[in-house]
C-alpha cells in the first residue's frame, strides 16, 4: 500500500512538473517579440521592423498592438486568391506593386517577427523604395529612399478587403496554399491556423474592409500615392465621408533629411520636426504608439539624414548649357527650392501657387488637437502639428528620380512643368524606364499603357494646374534650367 502511494506521489508529482513545463513553455511562446535582424543599415532599411509586424487584432484583442499578418498566411493568399490581385506585370504580390529582389522570399518593405507567431509587417521602404530603367532594355536597377513609384497601397489593400471577404478564406482552402510556399510548415502549425489563426484573421481583415470602405468613395489612386490623413480621421473616430476631401499625394523621398530639419514638413507643410513626420510615416503604414519599434525607428532614421540620391548620369548633361541653367535657377528658383533659400521649407499659400487644393483641405483643424495627443507619456509625443493654408516650398534634390511633380504627381516630367499648356490630360504612371528627354518617366505609348494605370487630371485631387513659375521663361532658358536641375 505505501509503495502504491509513493508511486501514486511520484506520478502526481510528474505531471505537474509536465504541467508547469508546458505553462512555462506557452507563457514564454505568447511573450516572444523577437524582430528579424540585419547589421547592414541598407538591408534594415528593405527588411528591417518599424513595429507594424506585432500580432496585433490578428493574434490579440489589444488593438493597440502592431497590424502584422502571419507569415505563412500571408505568403500564401496570392496562391490562393489570385484573382483578387490587379492584372498587370508580375506574379503574386508583384501585381501591386511590391519588389522582390532575386533569392527572396519576402519583398522589399516587409518585415518580418517572431511575435509570438511569425508576423510579416510593412515597414518605411514599402513607399520609399522603386525601380529604374535606362531603356526598355536595361536590367532594374533598385534605388532606395525614392518615391515608391510602382507600389499600388490601395490595390493592395484591396486585395486584403476582398480575400477577406470571399467565403473561401477557411482552413480548407488556405492550409494547401500555405504548403505550397512554406515547407516547413508543420501538423502544429496547421493546428494554431486552423483553429486560431484563420478565422482570427478573416475577422480582422472583415474590420478592414468596413474601416476602409471610404476609399470607395475616392477616385483611384494608383500607384506612387496615398491619402495620408484621411486613416488618422479613422483613428480618431471621425468618418472621413464627413468631409468629402481627397487627400491623396505623391510619396515623398526621403533622401537628405538632415538639412529638412527645421523645415515645414509634409507636402502642406504641416509639421517641422522631422522626427515627428518619421514616427508618423511608421503609425501610417501600421505601427502603433505601443508597438512602435524605437530602436529599429532610430537606424533609419540616423541614416536618412545623409542619405543622398543617385545622380543622374554625367554623360547625358551638357555642362556648358547647365551652367547657364545655374543662374537662371537663382533668379527663379533658388528662393523657395534651393536648401539655403529664403522661402525654403516655409508654405506658399494656395491663392498663390494655385494647385490642386485637395490634399491641403484633407487635413482639417479638428485633428490638429487629435494629432497632437499621439504619444502622449512617450518621449515623441506629437507637438508641432498645425494647420496652413497652402503647400510647402521643398527642397530640391535627387531632382530627376522626384517625377512625376506636383504635390499630386499629376506632371509628368520637367518639360510639361515648365510649359503647363503642355501637361496632359491623361498619361501613366507605373513605367519604369526613363525618359531622358523630357526628365521624367515614359509616360505615353503603348508599352506605358500596357503595364500603367491612367492618370486622368480631371479627377478629384488629380488636378495638374497652379505652379506656374518659369512657365514664361524663353526657349533657351527652359532647356538650361532643366539642363542644371538634371544635376540636383
Amino acid at each position: 500500500m505505501a509503495r502504491r502511494r509513493r508511486a501514486g506521489w511520484w506520478i502526481g508529482a510528474v505531471a505537474v512538473a509536465v504541467v508547469i513545463g508546458l505553462g512555462i513553455y506557452i507563457f514564454q511562446f505568447l511573450q516572444r517579440n523577437e524582430p528579424e535582424l540585419h547589421g547592414n543599415i541598407l538591408e534594415h532599411f528593405k527588411y528591417g521592423s518599424i513595429g507594424s509586424d506585432t500580432g496585433g487584432s490578428l493574434l490579440r484583442s489589444d488593438t493597440e498592438e502592431g497590424r502584422g499578418v502571419p507569415a505563412s498566411l500571408w505568403l500564401a493568399l496570392p496562391v490562393a486568391f489570385p484573382e483578387h490581385l490587379p492584372k498587370g506585370r508580375g506574379n503574386g504580390y508583384e501585381r501591386v506593386g511590391f519588389l522582390y529582389e532575386p533569392g527572396k522570399r519576402r519583398p522589399i518593405g516587409t518585415s518580418f517577427r517572431e511575435a509570438p507567431l511569425g508576423q510579416i509587417g510593412l515597414n518605411c521602404a514599402v513607399c520609399h523604395t522603386a525601380t529604374v530603367r535606362e531603356s526598355p532594355e536595361a536590367p532594374r536597377r533598385v534605388v532606395l529612399g525614392m518615391p515608391a513609384n510602382q507600389f499600388d497601397l490601395r490595390s493592395y489593400l484591396n486585395f486584403l478587403r476582398k480575400v477577406g471577404k470571399d467565403e473561401r478564406f477557411n482552413a480548407d482552402t488556405l492550409i494547401p496554399a500555405i504548403r505550397k510556399v512554406d515547407p516547413d510548415f508543420s501538423s502544429k502549425d496547421e493546428l494554431i491556423y486552423r483553429h486560431l489563426v484563420i478565422p482570427r484573421t478573416r475577422t480582422a481583415l472583415r474590420e478592414i474592409d468596413t474601416q476602409f470602405g471610404w476609399m470607395d468613395r475616392q477616385p483611384l489612386w494608383g500607384p506612387g500615392r496615398v491619402d495620408t490623413f484621411n486613416p488618422y480621421k479613422l483613428r480618431f473616430g471621425i468618418d472621413p465621408a464627413r468631409d468629402a476631401s481627397v487627400g491623396t499625394a505623391d510619396l515623398p523621398t526621403l533622401w537628405n533629411q538632415r538639412p529638412r530639419r527645421g523645415m515645414y514638413l509634409h507636402w502642406d507643410g504641416n509639421n517641422n520636426k522631422v522626427e515627428e513626420r518619421n514616427i508618423s510615416a511608421a503609425l501610417g503604414a501600421g505601427a502603433t504608439q505601443s508597438s512602435l519599434d524605437e530602436p529599429s525607428m532610430k537606424r533609419i532614421a540616423e541614416w536618412i539624414l545623409d542619405a543622398k540620391p543617385p545622380p543622374y548620369p554625367a554623360e547625358r548633361i551638357d555642362r556648358s548649357r547647365a551652367r547657364r541653367g545655374a543662374t537662371v535657377y537663382a533668379q527663379q528658383c533658388a528662393a523657395c527650392h534651393a536648401f539655403d533659400g529664403s522661402k525654403v521649407g516655409q508654405v506658399t499659400p494656395i491663392e498663390a501657387i494655385g494647385t490642386d487644393r485637395e490634399r491641403l483641405d484633407s487635413f482639417t483643424p479638428e485633428l490638429v488637437p487629435l494629432m497632437n495627443t499621439l504619444g502622449t507619456g512617450r518621449p515623441w509625443r506629437f507637438r508641432h502639428f498645425r494647420k496652413t493654408n497652402g503647400y510647402a516650398n521643398m527642397p530640391l534634390d535627387g531632382v530627376w528620380l522626384r517625377a512625376p511633380y506636383l504635390h499630386n504627381g499629376s506632371v509628368p516630367d520637367l518639360r510639361a512643368l515648365l510649359s503647363p499648356k503642355e501637361r496632359p490630360k491623361v498619361f501613366y504612371r507605373n513605367y519604369d524606364v526613363y525618359d531622358w528627354e523630357r526628365v521624367g518617366f515614359v509616360s505615353q505609348g503603348a508599352e506605358a499603357r500596357r503595364v500603367g494605370f491612367p492618370f486622368d487630371t480631371a479627377k478629384r485631387g488629380n488636378g495638374n494646374g497652379g505652379h506656374l513659375y518659369g512657365a514664361r521663361l524663353s526657349a533657351a532658358d527652359k532647356e538650361a534650367l532643366i539642363e542644371y536641375l538634371k544635376g540636383l
